[in-house]
């Protein structure tokens, strides 16, 4: 996966890869709509073909300028309205099934890159950003849209009236059409020589866009700590650099594709002046009557129309023909963790052993620094544990891999004596209920927020989980009470706020498994304490593993977990911990509240 337009290796072996030809890609998209497809390809036809017979109509009003009866001439115009009636019903009908047609496959292929990000491990975020998914799923895909929907269309009908306003011409006279195609090696050379300098400047361009977003995302995600530590300045500067470059990549693929449309159209039509000035002699000398000369000269004008057409729609293509490589990079990026062919289904019920057997384990973004290094831990099914060390001890790392976000190096992780590895993820993660230390809300009520536990779980039951977390009374005391609006990742709410309702979240799931890291960080003496019996409660009939500081919550656990560097230094109880004065007390001395731990 690649993610910034700077990179060089990448971008070349990229640029060297990336064709019209991966538009290709986009039929598996195309091939459900197929009746769709050739009914558009119809009624493409339909208006080229009807566009190719209008100069036929044409000649014969020329020819028959001078005739003695005019019923003649009046049926001759007669036919061209009728001609032209059919055109614009033809070009109408096109434009509808045409249109449709990228609508759709763009909103499934936005689904289906949505659905394949949506599944992947944190291991495939550490090497791109959110904000560049997302600008592929949206710039991308518009882009994708205005080809499927338009370029494309335009593109097959331009080559139609090509092919068979060529092959009319020369029917219409060859010694004319010998003289034109003579011309066509000019036209070609600019096209293929400047298309590939396009296609280069294309795919940058994208992924400078990307970029772009990425980097605003980052930033407005983040917009209190930006703001609270004065760093305006350098991130709008830090914005504008890359939009600048953005901008720079673009300004050069609009240099270069202006260049190339400006030697294409110059050259066809100082081709066509000639062509005519030959052909008005003829019509002088009485080889060629004036009818003939203007059909000629209007396939001449259509056939050079639809070859500049053709080169401008072929950097709208080979820009979509980029789009299309990114989003199929998102659907066939590789992910490290994987569900295996054949899963076993965990038995039911749940008891909640878990045990990491001689563990090994580094994040794929500093490999040369373990995690987990020859970790071995036993949890019984109903026991507590606390996990307690300083800062990089490898406490969360124990929780992640539990929900296995992340693949051991070595060793394994079984529940209740399977492999977690030889499970589908989807179907040991219903056992689990997590809290995490930054809890998550997302920009709906404050109800759906705790239902995001559990889907099917009725008003009552949402309300009760929210009593058991101590967030009932504070949400009754929002403008509208549980159906309040909460924000985007919760600003309306405090950090309390927010970890109550990432607990009540993990109580109304009432799995038989309960992850918990730092979820009483965030909470004052009153709330710690409400959550705490809650906790408690919840403890007595699952398997608890609690990732915590505070002393209250510590104690209470029926074993100890002291890490260090990856390890298990030490086990036991609160007294028997405090007793051995080791990294243990050490931490209690200098973390836990009360000095009771002293």
């Amino acid at each position: 996966m690649v993610r910034r337009a700077s990179n060089g290796a990448d971008m070349i072996e990229r640029d060297k890869s990336k064709e019209v030809g991966a538009l290709a890609e986009l039929w598996p998209f195309l091939k459900p709509y197929r009746l769709l497809v050739l009914a558009a390809l119809l009624a493409l036809t339909l208006t080229a073909t009807v566009s190719l017979i209008l100069p036929m109509a044409v000649r014969r009003v020329v020819d028959n300028f001078g005739a003695e009866d005019g019923a003649v001439l009046d049926q001759y115009f007669m036919a061209a309205l009728g001609i032209a009636a059919l055109l614009a019903i033809g070009t109408g009908l096109r434009y509808a099934l045409v249109t449709r047609l990228g609508e759709r496959v763009v909103a499934d292929i936005r689904k289906a890159v949505f659905d394949r990000v949506i599944g992947m491990s944190p291991a495939f975020f550490e090497g791109i950003m959110t904000g560049e998914v997302l600008s592929r799923i949206t710039t991308d895909t518009t882009l994708i849209l205005s080809v499927i929907g338009s370029s494309v269309s335009i593109a097959l009908r331009n080559l139609l009236i090509f092919v068979g306003g060529l092959g009319l011409m020369l029917l219409t006279s060859a010694k004319l059409t010998g003289m034109v195609l003579l011309l066509v090696p000019l036209v070609i050379v600019p096209i293929l020589t400047m298309g590939r300098k396009l296609r280069k400047l294309s795919r940058e361009n994208q992924d400078w866009i990307a970029n772009s977003s990425g980097n605003a995302s980052e930033a407005l995600q983040s917009v209190q700590t930006v703001q609270a530590f004065t760093h305006e300045t350098a991130s709008r500067a830090a914005f504008a650099g890359v939009t600048e470059q953005s901008f720079d990549s673009a300004r050069r693929r609009i240099t270069t594709r202006a260049a190339m449309t400006v030697i294409v159209i110059f050259l066809v039509f100082t081709g066509i002046v000639g062509v005519l000035w030959i052909g008005a002699n003829d019509v002088r000398a009485g080889t060629m009557t004036a009818g003939t000369l203007v059909q000629f000269v209007i396939y001449s004008v259509m056939v050079a129309g639809a070859v500049a057409a053709l080169s401008e729609i072929w950097g709208e293509l080979q820009r979509a023909a980029g789009a299309t490589e990114r989003l199929v990079e998102l659907l066939r990026a590789e992910d490290k963790v994987q569900d295996p062919a054949s899963p076993v289904a965990l038995p039911r019920p749940v008891r909640g052993e878990i045990a990491f057997e001689n563990v090994q384990f580094a994040y794929p973004a500093r490999p040369d620094i373990p995690a987990l290094n020859d970790f071995d831990l036993n949890v019984a099914p109903g026991e507590t544990i606390a996990l307690v060390g300083p800062s990089g001890a490898g406490k969360t790392s124990v929780i992640q891999m539990i929900q296995r976000f992340y693949d051991p190096v070595g060793g394994r992780i079984t529940l209740d004596g399977i492999a977690l590895s030889d499970m589908a993820r989807s179907d040991f993660r219903q056992e689990l209920a997590l809290v995490p230390q930054d809890p998550v809300i997302f920009a709906t009520s404050a109800r759906e927020n705790i239902r995001f536990g559990r889907l099917d779980a009725s008003d009552a039951e949402v309300e009760e989980a929210a009593k058991a977390a101590a967030a009932h009374d504070f949400i009754t005391a929002l403008p509208e009470g549980y159906d309040t609006y909460v924000g985007e990742r919760g600003v309306m709410l405090s950090g309390g706020q927010k970890q109550r309702i990432a607990i009540a979240r993990a109580i109304l799931r009432d799995a038989p498994v309960l992850l918990l890291d730092e979820a009483t960080s965030a909470l004052d003496a009153e709330s710690e304490r409400a959550v705490q019996t809650a906790v408690e409660k919840m403890a007595r009939t699952r398997t608890t593993i609690i990732v915590a500081h505070r002393l209250a919550t510590v104690k209470k656990a029926d074993r100890i977990i002291v890490m260090e560097a990856g390890r298990i230094v030490a086990q036991g109880t609160h007294e028997a911990l405090v007793a051995e004065g080791g990294l243990y007390a050490r931490l209690a001395r200098l973390q836990f509240t009360d000095g009771e731990a002293a």
